[in-house]
């Protein structure tokens, strides 16, 4: 969310900010708002001064026997006390105007984001790896002889509908060892903390993050008023929701392997086979908290870290900076992290590392207070996937592929496999 003070010391940057992301909203809208809101305020303060003061008078009205100037001061007394009262319930609700007014306005990027209007004007930072010349043509991960057995979406259909699949075998164990390398990779590597968070949450969660109550349709309620967790990095980022800390106590960087759930919408029609885009999913999230002058250089921190994942593994990418209309709602520059896929004969995104700067901490309240003394401070927050579990053991099955239909798996994955180092193509592990 954005502060509306900056926006009154600089109206024309913020219009200039927005209209970058292709927002047309303008400054003078939440201004009058604001200046409503303050109005109401200030008439309060004054009817509560004049009430004070009438108060006061009363008693020495009544001490003097002068009944009539006590009656009209006990009048005014309530007149004021009324009046009070009605300009706060007006501030109230123009202050809650005002706030969903900005709720629904998405971050400001940061000067060094590249302008455009979609995916079209990304701009490519990094590539590593080559991409292996098959001497075969490859297929896709749901056409390997090796996968037949392993991934079953007809049986998902009958369970849940489209969207879905059943893993099972050497699939799902290639699956959970790769959630389980990244996992040990973010801990053991990289310092973050392992956290395990839940997958349902409330309101306020979902506000502080930004997925409410613009992106409501993207994720999924239940009929209690819970929300199914979109990424973990709803329940990550809000560990600090209205939280004091001190400076020292920053950066904070989480890492969590759970369930994801998204419904997709607007959607129809794209990747509707295999298994590149699900309503249940699973990720290796990472979160970072950290002070407002570390924070950019954190988002390269946690961009090399999904990166380090990728290399280990053998997995050719490359790693863009998205535009100004591609972004994110809530970031403030974004790195999409693209594993290369045979199969497809083209590159896939498979992490988004965004830094939100104050926008999340603002939402959620979440300060720290300056080691040197002063005025506490908005934190700042960065989320990026770790990998996309599911997207990852395509990446695999796609680069490992053999003539044969069956898998050649990574070198660090074997450890995890009991030493196995292949999915044959009856769907075995060898």
């Amino acid at each position: 969310m954005h502060d509306i003070r900056a926006i009154r010391e600089n109206p024309a940057g913020f219009d200039a900010a927005l209209a970058r992301r292709g927002v047309a909203a303008s400054s003078s809208d939440l201004l009058a708002l604001d200046e409503a809101r303050r109005a109401c305020i200030l008439a309060a303060e004054t009817a509560q001064a004049d009430q004070n003061k009438a108060s006061k008078s009363v008693g020495a009205a009544k001490a003097k026997g002068d009944e009539a100037e006590f009656e009209r001061l006990r009048a005014l007394v309530a007149e004021k006390k009324a009046e009070v009262a009605r300009m706060q319930e007006e501030a109230k609700v123009k202050d809650e105007d005002l706030r969903q007014a900005l709720m629904v306005l998405p971050n400001l990027p940061l000067d060094d984001v590249p302008e455009g209007e979609d995916e079209a004007d990304n701009v490519e930072i990094h590539r590593w790896g080559t991409p292996r010349e098959f001497d075969f043509t490859p297929v896709e991960h749901f056409e390997l002889a090796a996968t037949q057995d392993g991934l079953d979406f007809e049986t998902a259909a009958k369970l849940s509908g489209s969207r879905f699949v059943v893993m099972s075998g050497a699939i799902a164990r290639v699956h959970r060892a790769l959630a389980q390398f990244m996992i040990n990779t973010h801990v053991d590597e990289n310092g973050l903390t392992e956290t395990n968070t839940p997958v349902l949450v409330r309101d306020d969660a979902m506000y502080g993050t930004g997925q409410l109550p613009k992106f409501a349709e993207d994720s999924y309620q239940t009929t209690n008023g819970w929300w199914l967790i979109p990424t973990s990095e709803v329940t990550l980022t809000n560990l600090v929701a209205g939280a004091m800390v001190e400076e020292s106590y920053l950066p904070r960087r989480y890492t969590a392997h759970s369930l994801c759930f998204r419904s997709e919408a607007g959607s129809a029609g794209r990747d509707t086979a295999g298994m590149l885009r699900q309503h249940q999913f699973e990720k290796v999230e990472m979160v970072s908290v950290t002070h407002p002058d570390h924070s950019r250089a954190e988002l390269d921190r946690m961009t090399d870290c999904a990166q380090g994942i990728l290399e280990k593994l053998g997995l050719p990418y490359r790693t863009v900076v998205l535009c100004t209309g591609d972004m994110g709602f809530g970031a403030r520059r974004t790195h999409d992290i693209e594993v290369w896929l045979p199969g497809q004969n083209t590159y896939r995104e498979i992490s988004s590392c965004s830094v939100c700067g104050d926008f999340q901490a603002r939402r959620m309240n979440a300060r720290f207070k300056p080691a040197g003394g002063g005025k506490p401070e908005f934190v700042h927050t960065l989320n990026g996937s770790g990998l996309a579990v599911g997207r990852c053991l395509i990446a695999v099955l796609e680069n490992g592929q053999q003539a044969d239909g069956s898998v050649a798996l990574p070198d660090v994955l074997h450890a995890y496999l009991g030493g196995k180092t292949r999915i044959a193509a009856d769907g075995t592990l060898g």
